[in-house]
């Protein structure tokens, strides 16, 4: 198990940065899509609705990996592989967090009457960055 500096936790919770995040699909081809992303107790944090395509891979493949980059310094980037874990407790919360992080709105405006909202927490297995000291 591999753990995030307390740089690399404040770099992803303290920032606004967009993450790429990459599933696995059924026949092991990767799938990349660009997230909202955040950090909680060394764990790295997004959201998703249920029946999308980080739903359907993860529950196929858990394998996952977030990486960021500071969008003013392209060689400062944290990349964090792991196994995601989803839950639907405390996602809809966690989705007007992440919205307040991200607009400075107070919830999530693009929610539909019929969205799941589920939280995939990657447990990090392989860290890797770029612009930290150590």
């Amino acid at each position: 198990m591999a753990t995030l500096t307390d740089d690399q936790r404040s770099f992803i919770r303290d920032n606004a940065y967009a993450a790429v995040v990459t599933t696995l699909r059924k026949d092991g081809s990767p799938h990349a899509t660009v997230v909202w992303i955040d950090e909680e107790n060394g764990d790295v944090v997004f959201n998703t609705a249920r029946g999308r395509a980080k739903d359907v891979h993860l529950k196929n493949d858990p394998r996952v990996s977030a990486m960021v980059v500071d969008p003013k310094d392209q060689y400062k980037w944290v990349s964090v592989s792991g196994r995601g874990e989803m839950s639907e407790d405390g996602a809809d919360a966690s989705i007007d967090h992440l919205a307040k992080k991200y607009l400075d709105a107070d919830s999530y405006p693009f929610r539909t009457a019929e969205e799941v909202r589920v939280i995939v927490r990657i447990k990090p297995e392989k860290v890797d960055s770029s612009g930290f000291d150590g």
